[in-house]
């Protein structure tokens, strides 16, 4: 099965170094020097991990065969996929693969059907899920500990606990009465 695991950012420096966005959990495990890994476009790679180091918070791979600013220019924006072992799973019980997540049944903690995971969205703050709804409508639900209360890979199915107005735009307001007099 393939992951992608980073996506190349701008180039750094003049001797080939790139900055990456990171997309994994183990990126010690699947971005290490050695690594060789696939592309998107597949016309880039594969490409093999020559050096990494972090960098004013920022981590700095070094691809064999890219020499200069040019060539580590031309990987701007392409991902970086790691073949995995499906039945690999992260080190960490709380943490899960992609493709582990995908098609789960979303329910809130009451057992309201909400739909079902089409995709998780990595963005820079948190992961979110984008969640179909049986009216075939999306619901973006972010996917963190006080939201998403459980994954269950057996009954396939994440349980949330979701903040007034994230489901329906009828979001309930409590005004107390101190704020009414204040």
């Amino acid at each position: 099965m393939q992951l992608v695991v980073a996506r190349v950012g701008r180039a750094h420096g003049i001797k080939g170094e790139v900055t990456v966005e990171v997309r994994t959990d183990e990126p010690e495990l699947r971005l290490g020097p050695g690594a060789v890994l696939l592309t998107d476009p597949a016309s880039a790679g594969p490409l093999t991990i020559e050096t990494g180091h972090v960098h004013s918070g920022r981590l700095l791979l070094r691809f064999e065969g890219v020499r200069d600013r040019n060539a580590a220019e031309a990987l701007r924006n392409t991902l970086l996929i790691a073949e995995v072992d499906p039945e690999d799973k992260p080190e960490d019980p709380d943490e899960y693969y992609d493709h582990q997540l995908m098609d789960l049944d979303v329910v809130t903690v009451d057992g309201t059907e909400i739909g079902r995971i089409t995709e998780i969205s990595h963005l820079p703050s948190q992961d979110l899920f984008v969640v179909e709804r049986p009216d075939g409508t999306e619901v973006l639900i972010p996917f963190v500990e006080e939201i998403v209360t459980e994954i269950d890979l057996e009954e396939q199915r994440a349980v949330i606990d979701p903040p007034p107005g994230l489901i329906d735009e009828h979001a309930e307001i409590v005004v107390s009465s101190e704020d009414e007099n204040g």
